[in-house]
């Protein structure tokens, strides 16, 4: 891949840093009420993590949990309201649109829907040139690097597609547009906002296997956010699971989906399809919680998934936990795992072999 920017001084350093970020909403509208004071939505709660190069990093949640808006502040999209991106250990400054178009050379954003996030009216042609002469491609060699583009996507023979229009194409044929565009600014990291959500089952997988295979090629970082805790077993190295605007449990992919310590994350487990569990979708020893998710602008108390715990205790509702470690290089912010002598320990959630 083409690069239009200076090599990283230190590839020790995290390709994308997320330094207790916070992204506040302001409420209007019917969500307020009528001379009622001001109010705001957080929708991501000091939230820190890393990116490396050549690592995918998975953020899993249900909908409404703030994954997507991670990823919109890390593309600078949305500016934080408080806390740092940081790129290679520098913070982020974007101000204008000289300084956005060098941080979008670095870091882009695939959509979750390919066909909105496309064009109707221009052709494959168009969507992949547009980026290239923006971030430094003359006139002479433009047409080379869209066929290039194309291949690399497994879009071929390049001229079938070329100057398609989007509405001509199928969906993952889409998508695969949309991650070329992505590639055409020789990016470092690729933010994939549920790249595959709006697909066909049986064409996910073979998406999934090209982002898999463009890192390795390319040494991309990755941050691919989903509602699907399968997949990102299989496809990333590392695993956030985000309830309610906050990381509640992180760790390697394999052992967060084999092994759960969060009560959150077991209840993700278990509502994932799986025909040969007679108990699917239940919780741990036939408890009953809520299915509704908490309100983001009058958030519980305390840990803000003990509504829907069928463990939590008077301390969860009056105290916020900490992240505690709870293996190597693991983390859950549940006061089942403290270490305090005063504290008795909540039931062990089970462990979950798939």
């Amino acid at each position: 891949m083409t690069s239009f920017k200076d090599e990283p001084e230190s590839s020790s350093l995290p390709l994308l840093e997320a330094r207790d970020i916070t992204m506040s909403f302001k409420v209007r509208g019917r969500l307020r009420r009528w001379g009622a004071p001001a109010k705001q939505l957080t929708a991501v709660n000091g939230v820190s993590f890393t990116l490396h190069a050549g690592e995918v990093v998975a953020v899993v949640g249900e909908s409404g949990s703030g994954k997507s808006t991670i990823a919109r502040v890390l593309s600078q999209l949305h500016r934080q309201s408080s806390g740092e991106v940081l790129l290679r250990g520098e913070p982020v400054r974007v101000r204008g649109t000289r300084a956005f178009r060098r941080y979008c050379s670095q870091v882009q954003l695939i959509f979750q829907d390919p066909f909105a996030s496309l064009n109707p009216l221009r052709t494959v042609r168009y969507h992949l040139a547009d980026p290239l002469k923006i971030h430094g491609r003359t006139e002479d060699d433009v047409d080379a690097a869209v066929r290039a583009l194309l291949e690399q996507v497994k879009l071929t023979p390049a001229e079938r597609y070329i100057d398609k229009y989007p509405h001509e194409l199928s969906g993952g044929q889409r998508q695969r547009v949309s991650i070329a565009r992505a590639l055409a600014a020789g990016p470092d990291a690729l933010l994939a906002d549920e790249p595959v959500s709006m697909l066909d089952v049986s064409i996910r997988l073979g998406i999934l296997n090209l982002l898999k295979e463009l890192k390795e090629a390319f040494d991309l970082g990755i941050l691919y956010i989903t509602h699907d805790i399968a997949s990102a077993r299989h496809f990333s190295d590392r695993v956030l699971v985000m309830y309610a605007g906050e990381i509640v449990e992180s760790g390697g992919a394999e052992e967060v989906t084999q092994n759960p310590k969060h009560p959150y994350t077991q209840l993700l487990i278990d509502s994932a399809p799986n025909p040969d569990d007679p108990s699917l979708g239940s919780t741990p020893d036939g408890a009953q919680t809520s299915a509704e998710p908490p309100s983001l602008i009058d958030p519980p108390s305390g840990c803000r998934f003990h509504p829907r715990c069928p463990f939590a205790t008077e301390k969860c509702v009056a105290e916020v936990p900490p992240a505690i470690p709870v293996g190597p290089e693991r983390v859950a912010r549940c006061w089942g795992y403290s270490t305090e002598p005063s504290e008795l320990p909540l039931p062990q959630i089970g462990v979950v072999t798939r």
